[in-house]
């Protein structure tokens, strides 16, 4: 089983140093440090265990040193910055671990670009030795890149010629859209096994700057700082600790206020988030409760879950989410927050997270539900939750012997703005594609508690069933899920969830969805005679001519 929970004390992979406003950051990956046998991680390669630590450092840097206005991205290691995703991992992984690393390397990536544009934590790459791949796209994740002008510094993308793949963690598209490398140089640079070097790396725009060795150290140290006085960050953070979970021998998961429960035949998860017990009375209280308070740790714990269920639950198809609690109580918590992110840093970064993990649920490859029952609370980032989903089911009415608060749910402020989606829109404004009128009207609603006939009145719910009803029609709805062909349902739902504007950001997990999904099970790649499996043996991959 992959766990995704670790903390500082148990890096393997990485080194921080913390001066001021400025960390160094060095990767310096451990050979025999592999989250799996079989391959040892040379050259900086790295798997999936060297980037669940990256994530940890990156979540943490922005809670517990928010201080930090800087982070200079280098290695630990002679003669090389990184080597990439290792390819004898690649080549023995399944199919679905090798699609789930990348993605969770793109989540990765897109975090760091998050917190400089999010929270002014700017991250630098400085580049000494052969940097490739994977290697490079960490780079290009970065704000900026300084390279050294020698013989053996370089930045590559050889996955094309060498592995039959694509760049997994964004790099085609980084390249032309934040380096805005012009396409068919980016063509030339994307077929060269060697990468480029010095002056043509800076002149096609790889890099943004090249220097000799014996001014780069001093010059990478005096821009990290002038980019970190660029920051006005508060000094105190607050500790996230461990993460504490429960599991059970029947693969349930339990943290202190989510839940996951499998079905029998494990083809079906449901994960139930638990409101707020109380709410602070101020900002003092929040910072008080730091990782303890319910807006950090729920965040914390979903996003632990749903990485657990993507990596560990392959068989698991749909994801139904449900919730329970006071729905007043969760837009009074999250009203708090909005009211405050503006001065408050910590506020700031819970809204932030919240932002992120419902990014994570968007791209995760499951049919998502959401099940709107009596005595949900359903209101301000958890009604995030309905408008993530491929369907939403709502109890209307009394049902028999259920005496818990009628169902509903509660818009607020945040569901206007806070939270946007990869494509750059609100869950709401990719709902309704092109109606800013209905939206306009949905804002008349805010804080109005919404029951099943008026949920379904502002077609904010698929649909609303009553005793009768509710469980042949939530029971009809799962079978007919699982007799679909999983393949069929992830680009279904993958091309439905993203209406609207293409970004970056969904191009590069659309690309992951699409190609890099077909490509990874062609036999010119993961065949017997195929690139992956044939790399560093001395004999060429034998490849199908045909086009497709």
């Amino acid at each position: 089983m992959i766990d995704f929970r670790t903390d500082p004390t148990t890096y393997k992979h990485w080194k921080i140093e913390y001066a001021g406003n400025v960390a160094r950051l060095a990767m310096d990956v451990a050979e025999d440090g592999g989250l799996f046998d079989g391959y040892e991680l040379k050259l900086n390669s790295y798997d999936l265990g060297v980037d669940i630590e990256l994530a940890d450092i990156v979540q943490r840097m922005r809670f517990e040193h928010p201080e930090i206005g800087a982070v200079v991205l280098h290695s630990g290691k002679d003669r090389v910055f990184c080597a990439g995703a290792n390819i004898r991992m690649l080549g023995g992984a399944e199919h679905a671990h090798k699609v789930n690393f990348c993605k969770f390397t793109n989540e990765t990536r897109n975090t760091y670009e998050a917190a400089a544009e999010d929270s002014g934590q700017s991250y630098i790459a400085a580049i000494r030795g052969a940097c490739a791949g994977g290697g490079y796209e960490l780079a290009l994740a970065c704000e900026e890149i300084y390279m050294v002008d020698d013989a053996s510094t370089s930045v590559a993308l050889p996955e094309v010629p060498l592995l039959a793949v694509l760049p997994g963690t964004g790099g085609l598209t980084r390249v032309t859209d934040k380096r805005k490398v012009r396409r068919d140089i980016a063509d030339v640079f994307c077929s060269m096994e060697e990468g480029a070097k010095g002056k043509k790396a800076e002149q096609w725009n790889l890099v943004d700057k090249v220097l000799p060795n014996s001014k780069f150290d001093e010059f990478v140290t005096e821009r990290a700082a002038e980019v970190a006085g660029k920051s006005e960050r508060p000094a105190q953070g607050v500790s996230l600790g461990n993460l504490q979970r429960t599991l059970h021998d029947d693969g349930s998961l339990e943290y202190d206020h989510v839940r996951v429960m499998l079905s029998d035949d494990k083809g079906v998860a449901t994960v139930t988030i638990s409101g707020p017990d109380t709410v602070p009375a101020c900002v003092d209280d929040i910072h008080q409760q730091g990782a303890k308070g319910w807006a950090l740790a729920a965040a914390r714990q979903l996003d632990d879950a749903i990485l657990h269920l993507r990596f560990n639950e392959l068989q698991t198809g749909v994801l139904i989410f449900k919730t329970e609690g006071d729905p007043a109580a969760v837009a009074a918590y999250e009203q708090l927050l909005l009211q405050h992110r503006a001065e408050d840093w910590l506020c700031r970064e819970i809204m932030l997270y919240w932002k992120r993990v419902l990014k994570r649920i968007d791209v995760t490859s499951r049919s998502l539900v959401a099940l709107v029952e009596h005595g949900s609370c359903f209101a301000g980032m958890l009604a995030e939750l309905l408008f993530s989903v491929d369907r939403s089911y709502m109890m209307e009415d009394e049902f028999e012997d259920d005496n818990r608060a009628e169902a509903s749910l509660l818009l607020t402020e945040g569901n206007f703005g806070s939270y946007l989606m990869s494509n750059g829109l609100t869950r709401l404004q990719t709902r309704f594609l092109g109606q800013a009128d209905l939206l306009d009207e949905l804002k008349q609603k805010i804080g109005v508690p919404l029951v099943a006939s008026d949920a379904s009145e502002c077609q904010l719910v698929t649909f609303n069933y009553d005793d009768i009803d509710w469980f042949d029609e939530i029971r009809v709805f799962l079978e007919e899920r699982s007799s679909f062909s999983p393949d069929a349902m992830t680009g279904m739902e993958a091309n439905l969830r993203f209406a609207g504007p293409e970004t970056m950001e969904t191009r590069i997990f659309g690309r992951l969805t699409a190609w890099q999904n077909w490509i990874f099970q062609r036999p010119n790649a993961v065949g017997e005679n195929g690139a992956l499996q044939r790399y560093g043996s001395g004999s060429r991959a034998e490849f199908d001519r045909r086009r497709v």
